[in-house]
């Protein structure tokens, strides 16, 4: 059985969790005025990123490399960008981030309400991503502006303010190509952007538009998801006092990082990824034929009280095995261990530069589809 719901299963105003942790139990899939068939339980949503051959990733009309990818091509452009992504070649940047963030938190003001995701998250995003591509800082502040912009955009749902945004994004990606060309088309530099712009697949180097693509997988979509994941991470902080103190007594990475995944999976900005189906498939006893456009709805599948019991339960350890905030399967996100290193270097530094973090008089306001988490969340540093 199916539901036919306005828009989508998460219309403004609407938080995601609680909708979604509402139909689960009567409507494992949803099937919405978009003709758009979404899975919320566990099962169904892990079945599906497992199965790649029925469940393709090819749904963009714009070229996505390498997410958009399936079978034999998706392996071997993840073969090629892989090794910029693996903890070695990540660890040279640690120290980096570590004095990027320390930085930012000694400037932050104190006892004064600031916004968690514009404020720090963003910044934070802008500076450590800039570093680690070997971008110019001048280029920090429209990068900036460039994320509220894109969640503004996203959640106005206007096509063409979308299609601005990503134009701009585009041109900024294209001021740092081109100095890096050299006369006789040569890459000049030796930083990671031009690293990437080295790389082969099948033979031959990446297409112009195929770099631009991976840029825009690398920033675009990771400087919007530090933001709402550090809004995430600070709203639980100053909202769960024992919990920052559990934190602030001293924890290693590991167990620091495994409380990171669990509070994202709590509260998962990562709504929701698309795919197409092959072939006509049954997932819970409801048919979806062949052509249909599916969502893979990350949020509700990390909510499923089949799986975690209480959904808001907090259990690192126990509930690591099960979860999907990073995905799952072929197409389980290639960025995974750099979120994870920046996210605990922000929480780090934010935790040692300061004395408390505590909610500010304003109420956080939620984030709406088709992205999760918090769109501000004011917060007070002493």
């Amino acid at each position: 059985m199916t539901d036919h719901l306005p828009e989508e299963i998460s219309p403004a105003g609407r938080d995601a969790r609680a909708l979604t942790d509402a139909l689960r139990h009567r409507n494992p899939v949803v099937h919405n005025v978009r003709d758009e068939w979404v899975l919320l339980r566990h099962a169904d949503v892990k079945a599906a990123a497992l199965d790649d051959a029925t469940f393709s990733s090819a749904v963009s009309a714009h070229l996505q490399i390498p997410n958009g990818l399936d079978g034999d091509e998706h392996t071997r452009f993840r073969a090629a960008l892989d090794p910029f992504l693996t903890p070695e070649a990540i660890a040279p940047a640690e120290p980096l981030f570590a004095a990027l963030a320390a930085r930012l938190a000694s400037e932050l003001p104190r006892g004064d309400a600031i916004d968690a995701v514009d404020e720090i998250g963003a910044v934070f995003a802008v500076r450590a991503q800039s570093a680690w591509l070997g971008w110019p800082a001048e280029l920090e502040d429209p990068l900036v502006a460039w994320v509220s912009a894109n969640h503004a955009a996203s959640r106005a749902g206007d096509r063409d303010r979308l299609a601005a945004v990503a134009a701009e994004f585009d041109a900024l990606i294209e001021s740092v190509l081109a100095p890096r060309r050299g006369p006789g088309g040569e890459v000049l530099g030796d930083d990671l952007t031009s690293a990437l712009m080295r790389v082969e697949v099948d033979g031959r180097p990446l297409r112009h538009e195929e770099i631009v693509s991976v840029l825009r997988n690398w920033t675009g979509g990771d400087l919007g998801s530090i933001a709402l994941c550090v809004g995430v991470l600070l709203h639980d902080l100053a909202s769960q006092p024992d919990l920052q103190r559990r934190l602030r007594a001293g924890v290693g990475d590991a167990e620091l990082d495994a409380a990171i995944d669990e509070l994202l999976r709590i509260d998962d900005p990562f709504v929701s990824n698309r795919r197409v189906t092959t072939c006509p498939v049954t997932m819970s006893g409801v048919d979806i034929p062949a052509g249909a456009k599916v969502k893979l709805h990350w949020t509700s599948a990390n909510r499923d009280e089949a799986v975690f019991g209480d959904p808001d339960g907090f259990d690192p350890v126990g509930h690591a095995a099960d979860n999907l905030v990073y995905g799952i399967g072929r197409h389980v996100c290639p960025g995974r261990t750099l979120a994870t290193v920046e996210l605990r270097i922000a929480v780090r530094a934010l935790l040692e530069a300061t004395s408390w973090i505590d909610r500010g008089e304003d109420h956080p306001v939620r984030e709406v589809h088709p992205v999760g988490g918090w769109a501000a969340v004011p917060v007070i540093l002493t």
